[in-house]
């Protein structure tokens, strides 16, 4: 029997986020990656307290120059269905930020900020992916959405599933001042149309894509 209120949902982590200076690589590596980041950078699973099994494997770290995100997908016997016109349909990884960590309010400010990540064009070996930033239904401000070509994405697959590299850039996170504020809010949502969903804490019974207060925080350790 499943419980009223998701154990995840009575806790509220840190998670401390290693820092790396040496990304984003660029051309530094052959087949364009962006990350390589090691297992020291992944986040932890939180799986486990609902009983449930991950089937990606995410990493961040960051830098005065942005924030990074990776994650690997395994277990699929399918390409991935990607539609980067309808991205909540889409296979791919969501990332909600917050600059000021402010997780007393319902509705976003302008401190916080919703990206999308998804497998574009995965039959090929390597290429890049598809990132764009979305409007955070309800908020009390709305801010300017980045330009796509502000977001670095990239994608590698493999006959049992993908990885996807994303940047973000300090210009597309306002309010990112990592030197006097180290702490950031974030959530993460994980989806795959095969696989299923993947959530950093609550599921979709609760509002996550719109109450930063739902959101966990990330602790930028230098």
């Amino acid at each position: 029997m499943s419980p009223v209120i998701p154990e995840r949902f009575l806790f509220r982590f840190s998670i401390p986020i290693l820092r790396c200076e040496e990304i984003p690589l660029g051309q530094k590596i052959s087949g364009g990656r962006l990350l390589n980041l090691p297992k020291e950078y992944r986040i932890p699973d939180f799986s486990k307290f609902d009983k449930t099994s991950a089937f990606g494997d995410v990493r961040m770290a960051w830098n005065s120059q942005g924030v990074a995100v990776s994650v690997s997908v395994s277990g699929k016997k399918s390409p991935p269905h990607v539609n980067p016109n309808h991205p909540w349909e889409s296979d791919g990884i969501h990332i909600w930020l917050d600059t000021r960590n402010t997780q007393s309010i319902h509705r976003a400010s302008r401190f916080c900020h919703h990206f999308v990540a998804m497998p574009s064009e995965c039959g090929k070996k390597n290429t890049t992916g598809t990132a764009q930033q979305l409007q955070i239904p309800r908020a009390k401000e709305e801010s300017t959405l980045a330009s796509p070509n502000q977001l670095r994405c990239y994608c590698s697959a493999s006959t049992s599933g993908y990885q996807l590299e994303l940047w973000l850039p300090s210009e597309v996170l306002q309010g990112f001042d990592p030197e006097s504020n180290h702490k950031i809010g974030f959530y993460y949502y994980l989806r795959d149309q095969e696989l299923g969903e993947q959530f950093l804490s609550v599921n979709q019974e609760f509002p996550f894509a719109t109450d930063p207060s739902l959101w966990w925080t990330l602790d930028l350790k230098t």
